[in-house]
């Protein structure tokens, strides 16, 4: 059965009532366990759930040590286009937005990543808009493969591929691909998604899948946090996450938590998720799954993510820029959203020690990949 099949079953706004039916008894019953399921997550992202914060906050940063230690693993973006074929309402790459477009030659992305080096950054996340003539597969094999040599770990956040296109990648030294659904509501996906190859709701969320036969290490999980409601669209996130483990289980998986944030066009979310909702959903994960790698953007402000490295956070981006040629120009007028943590690497660093943290340059190695 593949994960959309799978969804079939499921009645969205029938799981927002389930959701919302949890009381104070579900909640216990899910934080006295030490091994939880789906029910309980529900129960756990729940708005009864609010008051028992503290002690969901404890267990996490109880979990989160006990597997991860007091390491925070850094990684940073690299822009290399902002051209897209498709017209998502909330995105600052939309087609329809009137910004200057650029896809960054060979010359220009080894710039960039001379300028991130000079960071001390080892993880680079590769991230495109999606226009498959100009940043397609043969561009970004190209791209990996001027890159493998300069850094331990490189990642992609782009349009979905097909699986022979994501082995040829792998071969060339990739390590992780994120793709994230952005809402699982596939009724009302196309409101968002009105047209381009991203309003293929299904092919997009079985990109994953992909990834599992493609034998990628790491596969990346996530919805854009107030699109729909946060709560129902996490469910899914989950669901889609406890079953790729189950049938890609040689993957790694990571979830990220991308809230909408300001941007070129108009779009301003429907369902907002304030930061006690954000702090709870990020423990709930941790409760629910302690081996899953948790990932923060600088999309947040210092003082969350500062905080939520207490808290399950385990990968963070650092001084990043969200336009192609961001760190060797520092040019802004390219960018895909405002970004709300602009401190330097070394300023989060420094934070991050304070707390008694180690940040994680390197933990990997492209060689280690095919051992």
């Amino acid at each position: 059965m593949e994960f959309y099949e799978l969804i079939q079953h499921y009645n969205w706004d029938s799981t927002r009532a389930l959701i919302y039916s949890k009381n104070a008894a579900d909640v216990e019953k899910a934080l006295n366990k030490t091994e939880r399921n789906i029910d309980d997550f529900m129960a756990l992202i729940s708005p009864a759930a609010a008051p028992s914060l503290e002690q969901m906050a404890q267990q996490s940063r109880e979990l989160t040590l006990k597997r991860f230690g007091k390491t925070i693993q850094m990684y940073v973006p690299l822009y290399l286009s902002n051209e897209c074929t498709n017209f998502c309402t909330y995105c600052g790459f939309n087609h329809n937005n009137e910004i200057d477009r650029c896809t960054l030659n060979k010359d220009q992305v080894l710039d960039e990543a001379k300028a991130i080096r000079d960071l001390g950054f080892e993880h680079l996340l590769l991230v495109t808009g999606e226009h498959p003539r100009k940043a397609g597969f043969a561009y970004l094999k190209e791209i990996v493969e001027l890159l493998n040599p300069l850094f331990a770990q490189i990642s992609i956040e782009v349009q979905p591929m097909q699986t022979e296109e994501y082995k040829a990648l792998v071969d060339a030294g990739l390590h992780a691909v994120y793709v994230y659904q952005e809402t699982y509501y596939e009724q009302r996906y196309p409101i968002y998604h009105p047209k381009g190859k991203k309003a293929n709701f299904r092919y997009r969320l079985e990109t994953p899948e992909r990834l599992g036969k493609a034998g990628i290490h790491k596969t990346g999980l996530g919805c854009l946090l107030g699109l729909e409601d946060w709560r129902v669209d996490s469910f899914f996130t989950a669901l889609h996450l406890q079953f790729l483990k189950k049938h890609y289980w040689k993957t790694k998986y990571s979830i990220a938590f991308p809230r909408l944030r300001p941007h070129a066009g108009s779009f301003n979310p429907d369902y907002p998720i304030n930061d006690r909702e954000f702090v709870q959903l990020i423990c709930a994960y941790r409760l629910l799954d302690e081996n899953v790698e948790l990932s923060i953007s600088t999309r947040e402000s210092s003082a969350m993510r500062d905080n939520l490295a207490k808290l399950g956070v385990t990968t963070m981006s650092a001084g990043s820029s969200t336009k192609p040629g961001g760190y060797a120009t520092k040019d802004e007028s390219l960018e895909q959203f405002t970004i709300n943590d602009d401190r330097t690497p070394d300023e989060v660093e420094t934070a991050l020690k304070a707390q008694g943290y180690e940040v994680v340059w390197k933990d990997w190695d492209v060689y280690m990949q095919h051992a």
